[in-house]
């Protein structure tokens, strides 16, 4: 990428909406969302790490998952809510290019962690006599750090790519610098990039969808042989709520990337990037906590703890 070619200094974000009484409430909206993701994202980790019957595959990745929440939201609302209150809603050419790196690096590895998390589900239902074999504490961390490897290669591609092209404007019809919006931006032939986000990210995405969609299919099947109406209801809950995270945010992700430069429509794409990188990561707390009793039980304990002290 040839930085010092680049044809200009910042960009413009346009942000959610031009009228300053909306922006003042959004600011509102926004605010409390990233307070409550962040808070309950932390509470899951800390339930995790103090409660040591939480000390199982499944509690690990959802700490794993926690984190990558609380970074995924930060990349993008902090800065949301500063250009809210700012007139200059501006963001250096550097700024954007580590902005896009950042949140395609957490949405690439979100990806393939709700993949591991829905393995792990597949190995306790279904080889539930073996699952502390195969879902060990070297496989875990594998898993983890490998979805995170995946997540930076896809990352630095689009990046890299974007970036290496001429732009003609700086005034990004988006809240934060995505590869689509910047795209629109280019005084040259973009067909690479649109054929490396279809390719690439076809991989990242449509892949992990995909296995995605296999372990659920084996552990309905298996959750349809079990003879108990209560061991059948409690199966079901806890997968649901999986289930939950992963149509929000395959559906909104795969509705932003998979069409041509020509049917991009960013007013309603906008609303659509709010599914993926807000609205999901503030409801993963909720999901996964209140339909957990074993969380729960360690968050009041937790707090009990800390009230005591």
């Amino acid at each position: 990428m040839n930085w010092d070619n680049h044809s200009i200094s910042e960009f413009i974000l346009v942000g959610l909406s031009d009228s300053q009484e909306l922006q003042i409430f959004l600011f509102a909206v926004f605010l409390c969302i990233y307070i409550i993701t962040v808070s309950g994202n932390v509470c899951i980790i800390l339930a995790h790490r103090f409660s040591p019957n939480l000390h199982t595959p499944m509690y690990f990745h959802l700490a794993n998952f926690s984190f990558l929440d609380i970074c995924y939201i930060t990349g993008t609302v902090p800065k949301m809510l500063s250009n809210f209150l700012s007139e200059q809603k501006t963001m250096s050419y550097y700024g954007c290019a580590i902005q896009m790196y950042c949140v395609w690096l957490f949405g690439g590895t979100e990806c393939y962690i709700l993949a591991a998390m829905a393995y792990d589900r597949y190995n306790a239902i279904c080889h539930p006599l073996l699952y502390k074999v195969i879902m060990n504490n070297v496989i875990c961390t594998q898993l983890i750090i490998g979805s995170w490897i995946i997540g930076a290669i896809n990352s630095l591609v689009h990046t890299v790519l974007t970036f290496s092209l001429t732009f003609c404007s700086n005034k990004i019809n988006h809240f934060f610098c995505d590869v689509p919006p910047v795209l629109e931006l280019s005084c040259t032939n973009t067909w690479i990039n649109e054929l490396v986000i279809f390719l690439v990210s076809g991989c990242i995405i449509i892949g992990s969808f995909i296995l995605i969609i296999m372990s659920y299919i084996k552990i309905i099947l298996d959750i349809l042989k079990v003879h108990s109406r209560s061991g059948r209801r409690k199966t079901f809950s806890t997968c649901t709520s999986h289930l939950i995270v992963v149509t929000i945010f395959y559906g909104s992700g795969i509705f932003m990337y998979f069409r041509p430069k020509s049917s991009y429509g960013m007013d309603q794409d906008r609303l659509v990037s709010v599914m993926y990188t807000v609205i999901a990561p503030m409801l993963n707390p909720f999901v996964y906590s209140l339909r957990n009793s074993e969380i729960k039980l360690a968050m009041q304990r937790l707090l009990y703890e800390l009230i005591k002290v």
